[in-house]
Formats: C-alpha cells, sequence, structure tokens
C-alpha cells in the first residue's frame, strides 16, 4: 500500500520535488525508527508504533527507487504507467486483494450457511449425564454427538409437545 501511495503521490513530479519526498521520507523514516524505540512522544491517536515504522521504512525505500529510476532513465518527470517494476507491483497487489475479497466473499457465503447452526453448552444433571455417557460409550461416540442425534431426530407434534422416537446412535 506505501508503494502504491508512492506512485500516486510521484505522479507528474520532477526529479527535484521527488528528491524532497526522498528527504522527507527519510526523516519520518528516522524519527518513526526512534519512536519504535521508544524514543520521542508519539501522536495523539497513536498507530502501532511497529507498523508506522515499516511504513514509513517502506515509503523511504519506494521514493529512492523512483529518484533512482528518473535518473537512470532520464525521465523530467514521473509517470507510474511507464514504470514497470512499480506497474508489476501494483498488479500483484490488485491480483492479493481480489484473491482476499474473493476469500471474504466466500467466507461470508459458508458462514451465512453456518449461520443456522447452534452451539450449546448444555448442563445435564448427574443422572441424565450417567446415561448420555453410557450410551455415547456404548455407540463409540462423544456424548455431544448423541445429543446431536437427539437433536436432530425432535419431533415437535401439533400441541407443542417434544419427543424422540426410538433410535440407536450411530457414526
Amino acid at each position: 500500500m506505501a508503494r502504491d501511495e508512492v506512485r500516486r503521490q510521484a505522479n507528474g513530479l520532477d526529479a527535484a520535488a521527488v528528491a524532497e519526498k526522498v528527504a522527507e521520507a527519510a526523516v519520518r523514516e528516522r524519527e518513526s525508527a526512534e519512536r519504535l524505540r521508544g524514543n520521542g512522544s508519539f501522536y495523539k491517536f497513536e498507530m502501532d508504533r511497529e507498523r508506522l515504522a515499516v511504513i514509513w521504512l517502506t515509503k523511504h525505500a519506494e521514493w529512492q527507487r523512483v529518484r533512482d529510476l528518473m535518473t537512470a532513465l532520464g525521465w523530467s518527470v514521473y509517470e507510474p504507467e511507464q514504470d514497470v517494476q512499480g506497474s508489476v507491483w501494483a498488479r500483484e497487489r490488485e491480483e492479493r486483494l481480489a484473491g482476499a475479497l474473493a476469500a471474504q466473499a466466500a467466507s461470508g457465503e459458508q458462514g451465512r450457511q453456518v449461520a443456522d447452526e447452534l452451539r450449546a453448552e448444555v448442563w445435564l444433571s448427574a443422572a441424565s449425564s450417567r446415561l448420555l455417557r453410557t450410551v455415547a460409550y456404548r455407540a463409540g461416540l462423544p456424548a455431544s454427538q448423541v445429543l446431536a442425534q437427539l437433536a436432530e431426530r425432535i419431533v415437535v407434534s401439533e400441541d407443542g409437545t417434544v419427543s424422540v422416537p426410538p433410535f440407536t446412535p450411530s457414526q
């Protein structure tokens, strides 16, 4: 994201303006590194110190790369479209973002499907608990699966009574 921000800000800047940005980023990188070590105060609304230090380290490196690219290729102004390496990184970031959004959408869909499921903690009397553990042991199942199978077989009559027809728990 820091690289993309630098590319957007550098668009149309000449070499002198880019050199100023390199110098500013160097100062910000040094300040954030000092704050990371615990020297100096931070802003009123403080951001994670490590993250801020990494952002300025990355921005400084990217501004230097843009400066060096302009110098090497003799560009009078920076144009992001002509920056091959920067364009590759931007495309890779867009692909990662698209992948993350697709995964998030799939997870959201799965979450909607799971939304109808219920997880519950059940406290049973000692007698009921012993009976459930005995049934579970005989079936070779955890007690929670026996309860789940019981719940799947619940029948509610028109008058609201609840019953479970006889069944044998199975794996």
